[in-house]
C-alpha cells in the first residue's frame, strides 16, 4: 500500500532529506513551503497547503524547528504563510506520524489531543551523536574565523558533556587544544579525565575562565553567567550551541566587551548533505517499518 508524505518547511538538509526518501518504495511524497526552489523533484507534488488534504497522510514532516507556538511553520524557500492550527491536526488519521526535529508546548498539545505520534527526531540519541559530529566541525569554522590564533595550544573550556559536549572537546583536543570539561556528575567527570581532558564540577566553572581562550557552552540553560564571563580574559570568546535562547548572559558579554556567538543550527549551515541524510535515515527506518506492517 502506498504511503502519503508530507515535508511541510524546511531549509537546505532538507534537500538531501527528500532526495533520500525518493528511493523508497510505494511512497507518494508532498512538498508544501518549497515553491520558491530552483531544483525541482521529479515525480513529486508541489502542493499548497490549502490543496493539502491531511486525512490522507500517513507522515508529516516538519521542519527541524516544528512550529512557533501558534503553529506557524519557518519555510525558508517559500513567501507563504503557513499554520498548522489545532484544527488541521484534529483533521489527521489517528495512525498518522508527525516528525519535527525539536518540539514545543503548542506542538506536544496539538499532537497529543490529536491522538497522533510526535517524533521530535533532535531528542533521539541516534540522531544527536550523528548531529554532534557537523556541529563539532563548524564550532571548529567559527573558532578559526573569528580569532587569530591557532586552535593548537588554545585553552578551550567545554561547558557540558553531553552527546554534542562530548564530540566538541575530543574534536579541539584532536587539533591540539587544552581542553577542559565541566560537568556535574561524577561519573562524567572521571569519564572527562579518563578521556584526557581536564575535569572541572559545575560549581568551580567560574575559577578556571581566567584562563580560558575559547569558552564552548552546550548546556540549554544559563550556565555561562556573569561570574563566569567577568574572570574571561579579553580576548576570549564564547560560542554557545545551545538551542535558542541558548545558555549565555549575552548582555552582561556585550557589556564586558566579550564577544559571545549563538552558534545555532551548525549542521544545516556547515554540511546540509550530511545532515539531511542523517535525518532521512531515521525517518526512513519508521516508514519502512510502518510499511511492513500495512
Amino acid at each position: 500500500m502506498t504511503q502519503q508524505i508530507a515535508v511541510i518547511g524546511g531549509d537546505a538538509r532538507y534537500l538531501e532529506l527528500i532526495r533520500q526518501l525518493q528511493v523508497l518504495p510505494e511512497l507518494t511524497i508532498h512538498l508544501i513551503g518549497f515553491d520558491k526552489l530552483e531544483q525541482g523533484f521529479t515525480g513529486l507534488h508541489q502542493t499548497d497547503f490549502d490543496d493539502l488534504d491531511q486525512g490522507q497522510l500517513d507522515a508529516i514532516i516538519l521542519p527541524i524547528t516544528g512550529t512557533d507556538q501558534e503553529g506557524y511553520v519557518e519555510t525558508v524557500f517559500s513567501d507563504k504563510t503557513i499554520q498548522l492550527t489545532e484544527d488541521w491536526f484534529s483533521g489527521l488519521k489517528d495512525t498518522s506520524i508527525v516528525f519535527t526535529g525539536i518540539s514545543n508546548s503548542y506542538l506536544d498539545a496539538a499532537a497529543g489531543r490529536s491522538n497522533v505520534e510526535l517524533i521530535p527526531l533532535l531528542d533521539r540519541d541516534d540522531v544527536a551523536i550523528y548531529n554532534s559530529i557537523p556541529t563539532a566541525e563548524g564550532t571548529i569554522m567559527k573558532a578559526i574565523e573569528h580569532t587569530d590564533y591557532t586552535i593548537h595550544s588554545s585553552r578551550v573550556i567545554v561547558v557540558g558533556f553531553g552527546r554534542v559536549g562530548t564530540t566538541v572537546a575530543n574534536k579541539f583536543a584532536a587539533l591540539g587544544a587544552k581542553v577542559s570539561v565541566c560537568a556535574k556528575s561524577i561519573m562524567d567527570l572521571a569519564r572527562i579525565t579518563e578521556l584526557g581532558h581536564t575535569a572541572i564540577p559545575f560549581h568551580e566553572l567560574h575559577e578556571h575562565t581566567g584562563e580560558c581562550d575559547l569558552l564552548i557552552n552546550t548546556v540549554p540553560d544559563r550556565v555561562v553567567t556573569k561570574n563566569e564571563i567577568q574572570h574571561l580574559p579579553p580576548h576570549g570568546i564564547i560560542f554557545d550551541l545551545a538551542s535558542k535562547p541558548g545558555g549565555t548572559d549575552f548582555d552582561y558579554a556585550e557589556h564586558r566587551g566579550i564577544k559571545a556567538i549563538l552558534a545555532k543550527s551548525l549542521p544545516g549551515v556547515v554540511a546540509p548533505k550530511t545532515a539531511g541524510k542523517i535525518l532521512a535515515d531515521v525517518i526512513k527506518q519508521f516508514l519502512i517499518k510502518r510499511g511492513e506492517n500495512q
